[in-house]
């Protein structure tokens, strides 16, 4: 790839120059997308609670277990379709001969992002033209709210993918309605299989709604897009239903119900109060291109489609799903859309503000980054390494050349891209975009280590497992989390039997686990001894402690259960 001597980085990746090509800047955007989506997919345990259960699944998968019904050690019923485990089991069987399983499933991301990132860019294009594609990729990636969550093993970045396939779908409907017939049932679907109904009927509601209030969308060729759109959509809305009915009816049943009934609490105050940082800087640029473009916000079709998406998502993440800050991807979509076709109408100094505001967040963020391994790693300034030393919990700091090298080349990247920038609107969004993707790295590089070492709970479940007796019968538990069983059964292969209170137990188990939050010093009764404990290094309410029964015990039970 050759490049011409006069240039910068606007240049390439946003401002239009006459003597900088098309596939010129659509390389350097490749290139930043790619640093983008691999720094952090590997590297770190599966942290909770957001990857707990996936991975407990994931394992199970790779093992032939679970195949249909994706069901976490500790969960009873499933909670999402299988489509993303599918692929991250896929992705673990295949490497995990080189990456440990967590991080060989993990690198699936990398293909769902690729496509997400892949539809949102040629949505730009088809909305907007020619090199808005980069400038909505831009403010996508550089969305403080997706960074950490497109990098977790989660099936909403399956269905984000699927949903962003449906929304360049509906866009390209009236120039390629054949290919649009197919990529919206695939998009459909994908987002079914992910998460479930409430994903793919965001994509049904606004098929639906978009002729039901506007006339520009009342044409054959929509229904007909419509109808081979659906029909493209049934292999993945009814196989694996049918499948799992016809194998296990009561999950099917159960699974069903649970879709159908949604989140018990209305959620969208909170949706509200977390797209004001979440959707940042996608947010603020959109909420002005609503206001530029109010006069043609009801009449222009692809006005039309980016309002009517974001309010069916809106609606549905509300009642559909629980108050989690992932389930609010969605809404990313339509806002980078509209953001990315407004960037151009803000007035400079707005523009101004945004690129200075990013510049100096983005530069804050790294010197603190830098400065903080810098400490660990010298001692020097103390105060900073004693403190870095508490958070990562932890007093070790070995020099990985790899990371720093890594690490080093992100920063001379942006310290480049800012030193030769042209304050212009496009400009600013390169800015957000290579500051988030510098930022992101130089926690993943520099930082990974210890941010995992206090977050993971591989050292305290190893622990546990090696306190274990050589014989047992089986393990009472009482208090375990949720993500703390899925994880325990990724460590240790350890089967628990939950209890519904402290002291009552199965008489035939001699272990009982117990786990500790808010009410210290539980105890299983009289008759126990306390065989181990520990807890996470950072941790400071949640530990772990394992009994055993007194032999003398057990021997009265056995009589007792001899005795008529």
């Amino acid at each position: 790839m050759a490049f011409e001597l006069e240039h910068d980085w606007q240049a390439h990746l946003a401002t239009p120059r006459a003597h900088v090509g098309e596939r010129a800047k659509t390389h350097l955007l490749i290139l930043l997308c790619i640093a983008w989506i691999f720094l952090g997919l590997v590297g770190h345990e599966p942290w909770k609670p957001d990857e707990a259960q996936a991975i407990s699944i994931v394992k199970n998968m790779t093992q032939g277990k679970g195949l249909l019904a994706p069901v976490a050690a500790g969960q009873q019923t499933i909670e999402y379709p299988p489509l993303y485990y599918w692929s991250a089991a896929g992705s673990g069987k295949l490497l995990s001969s080189i990456l440990p399983l967590h991080d060989a499933a993990r690198l699936i991301n990398s293909i769902w992002m690729t496509i997400t990132l892949l539809m949102i860019g040629m949505l730009g294009r088809e909305l907007w033209g020619v090199g808005i594609g980069r400038q909505i990729t831009f403010i996508f990636i550089a969305s403080i709210g997706l960074i950490a969550s497109s990098h977790l093993l989660m099936p909403q970045v399956a269905s984000l993918a699927g949903l962003s396939m449906a929304l360049y779908a509906l866009a390209l409907a009236k120039r390629r309605p054949l290919r649009a017939s197919a990529l919206l049932g695939s998009g459909i679907g994908i987002s079914f299989l992910a998460t479930g109904p409430a994903s793919a009927l965001i994509v049904l509601s606004t098929m639906l709604l978009l002729p039901i209030l506007f006339n520009q969308w009342r044409s054959k060729s929509f229904a007909i897009v419509s109808a081979l759109s659906l029909l493209a959509a049934s292999p993945w809305l009814f196989i694996w239903p049918w499948l799992l009915f016809d194998a296990e009816p009561a999950q099917f049943s159960i699974w069903w119900q649970n879709s159908i009934n949604g989140s018990s609490p209305v959620n969208y105050p909170y949706i509200l109060r977390t797209l004001l940082w979440y959707s940042w800087p996608a947010l603020p640029i959109a909420a002005w291109g609503a206001w530029r473009y109010r006069a043609v916000l009801l009449t222009k079709p692809k006005m039309q489609l980016l309002l009517v998406f974001f309010a069916a998502s809106f609606l549905i993440i509300g009642i559909g799903f629980e108050r989690r800050e992932i389930h609010i991807l969605p809404l990313l979509l339509p806002l980078a859309a509209l953001a990315g076709g407004s960037v151009e109408t803000l007035k400079r100094g707005a523009a101004g503000a945004l690129d200075w505001f990013g510049l100096l967040l983005f530069g804050l963020l790294g010197s603190l980054v830098w400065l903080g391994w810098f400490a660990m790693l010298t001692g020097t300034p103390a105060k900073i390494a004693e403190r870095m030393q508490f958070l990562a919990a932890t007093q070790e700091a070995h020099l990985n050349i790899l990371a720093l090298a890594a690490a080093l080349t992100v920063t001379v990247i942006w310290l480049f891209v800012i030193s030769n920038s042209k304050r212009s609107n496009r400009g600013a969004l390169t800015n957000w975009a290579v500051g988030m993707t510098m930022a992101w790295g130089l926690l993943m590089t520099l930082w990974l280590p210890w941010i995992d070492n206090a977050r993971s709970y591989k050292n305290v479940f190893k622990e546990l497992n090696a306190a274990m007796p050589a014989q047992y019968a089986c393990i009472n538990s009482y208090g375990i989390g949720a993500a703390q069983t899925a994880l325990l059964d990724y460590y240790t292969g350890l089967a628990i039997q939950p209890q519904s209170a402290p002291q009552s137990h199965n008489p035939a188990c001699d272990l009982y686990l117990v786990q500790e939050d808010s009410h210290p010093n539980l105890t299983p009764g009289e008759g126990w001894q306390l065989a181990w404990s520990g807890n996470r290094a950072l941790d400071r309410r949640e530990s772990f402690r394992l009994f055993t029964r007194h032999a003398s015990v057990s021997v009265e039970e056995d009589e007792s259960t001899k005795q008529p």
